[in-house]
C-alpha cells in the first residue's frame, strides 16, 4: 500500500529555516539550472525568456535563440537542463509547449550550445515531439531528468485528454526515454511493439510536473498533479501502467468521480510510493543529497502551487516517512525546487512577479 499524506511533524531538531530573497520581479518562472563553475544559474519564464542570473551581477536580458512557445494558459517555456557533458558541449535543453498547425498544442524538447557570453543559445535542434498534439493549454508537464548511463527522461502530462495517458500509440500522459540527441534506444519497453510509440517508458500518468533521479538509489522520480485530489509520488519502472484515468485517488473538479475510474487500486496498474488525498498541486521535487545541512539528508522537497508551500518528504529507502511543510507563511505558489552546489535549497515562485528564494537552516 502507498504512504498517504499525514499532519506535518515539527521541523528536525526544531532548527529555524532561514529564506532569503535572491532575486524577484521574474515573470512566471518555471525552471532552474545551476551552471558549473559558480557561475550563475539559467532560469526560464513562462511568456518565452530564458534568463542568466548571477548573484553578483543579477539577471541577463533574455537570452537569444529560444525557439517560439505557445504561452497560452499553462503553456509556455518550460523545463530547463545542463547535458550531462556540459562543460565540453554547452548543450542546453529545453522543454517547451509548441503550437502544431491545427492549433492545438504539444510538448517538445531540443537544444541548443550557449555561447560564452551566455548571451545566445546556437543552432538549437529539437530532439523529441509530442504526438499528437492535442492540449488547447492544459497539461503539457514537464521535466528533464538526465541519468547516469546516458538517457534522457521526458516527463509528460496528458493534454487533459484523459483517455490518452492508457494509450500507447499517443505520447499524452507518458514517461519517455530517449538518447541525448532523440534516437530512441533498443531496449525501450515497447520498441518492436507496432502499436506503440517506441519512446515510451512508463504510461498512465495525468500531468508530471516534478521528476529527479533519486541519488541513493539510482532511480527516476516523477510527481504528478491528480484533478481533485490525488496528487502522486511515483517511481517509473520500464512499461508499467500508473493507472490514470482508471485508477485514483482523486475525484473531478466538479466533486464527481472520474467517468474511467474504477477504483484507487486497479489490477496491471501501479500504486504511487505516496499520495495526498487533498492535492497540494506538487510541482518540481529535488532530492536533498549534500553534506551542508545534515537534518535534510534523505528528504525530497517538492514544491507546492495551491497549497503555496515547500514540502520535505523524509525516506526511508522508498518509503515516506514524515511530510513537513516549509515556507507556508509566505503565501507563494512554488514552481520549482532545486539543490545548488552550496548545499542550500533554491526555489522558484510563481507569480508575474516571482522570486528566486535560497532556503537553509540557521547555523
Amino acid at each position: 500500500m502507498p504512504s498517504v499524506a499525514q499532519a506535518a511533524a515539527p521541523s528536525v531538531g526544531q532548527q529555524e529555516v532561514v529564506v532569503s530573497e535572491l532575486l524577484t520581479g521574474l515573470d512566471h518562472p518555471w525552471s532552474l539550472a545551476f551552471l558549473p563553475d559558480a557561475a550563475g544559474a539559467l532560469i526560464t519564464e513562462k511568456p518565452g525568456n530564458l534568463r542568466w542570473w548571477q548573484p553578483a551581477a543579477g539577471l541577463s536580458d533574455p537570452i537569444q535563440g529560444v525557439p517560439d512557445v505557445y504561452a497560452r494558459s499553462q503553456g509556455g517555456l518550460l523545463d530547463v537542463a545542463l547535458a550531462p557533458d556540459f562543460k565540453e558541449s554547452r548543450r542546453v535543453y529545453l522543454s517547451y509547449a509548441e503550437q502544431g498547425d491545427d492549433g492545438k498544442a504539444g510538448t517538445a524538447v531540443g537544444y541548443g550550445v550557449l555561447s560564452s557570453d551566455h548571451r545566445t543559445l546556437k543552432d538549437f535542434t529539437v530532439i523529441f515531439r509530442q504526438l499528437p498534439k492535442l492540449s488547447t493549454g492544459s497539461h503539457f508537464g514537464s521535466r528533464l531528468v538526465f541519468d547516469n548511463k546516458g538517457y534522457l527522461f521526458i516527463a509528460l502530462g496528458e493534454n487533459n485528454q484523459r483517455e490518452t495517458a492508457q494509450d500507447l500509440d499517443k505520447h499524452q500522459g507518458k514517461v519517455v526515454r530517449i538518447y541525448p540527441d532523440g534516437r530512441v534506444p533498443e531496449d525501450n519497453p515497447f520498441v518492436g511493439n507496432s502499436k506503440a510509440r517506441p519512446e515510451i517508458w512508463s504510461y498512465g500518468h495525468r500531468n508530471q510536473q516534478g521528476a529527479a533521479l533519486n541519488p541513493w538509489l539510482d532511480q527516476l522520480w516523477t510527481n504528478e498533479h491528480g484533478p481533485r485530489g490525488g496528487d502522486e509520488l511515483n517511481i517509473p519502472a520500464a512499461g508499467k501502467n500508473y493507472g490514470w484515468p482508471l485508477a485514483t485517488h482523486g475525484i473531478n473538479y466538479s466533486g464527481l468521480r472520474i467517468p474511467e475510474a474504477k477504483g484507487t487500486e486497479v489490477t496491471g496498474t501501479e500504486q504511487p510510493v505516496y499520495y495526498w488525498k487533498v492535492s497540494p498541486a506538487i510541482s518540481g521535487m529535488a532530492f536533498y543529497d549534500a553534506d551542508r545541512f545534515p537534518a535534510w539528508q534523505h528528504s525530497v522537497f517538492i514544491g507546492a502551487l495551491k497549497e503555496q508551500a515547500l514540502i520535505r518528504l523524509t525516506l526511508d529507502g522508498v518509503r515516506v516517512v514524515n511530510e513537513e511543510r516549509l515556507l507556508e507563511d509566505r503565501d507563494e505558489r512554488i514552481r520549482d525546487v532545486r539543490v545548488g552546489p552550496d548545499g542550500y535549497v533554491y526555489a522558484l515562485t510563481d507569480a508575474s512577479a516571482g522570486k528566486l528564494l535560497k532556503i537553509g537552516l540557521k547555523e
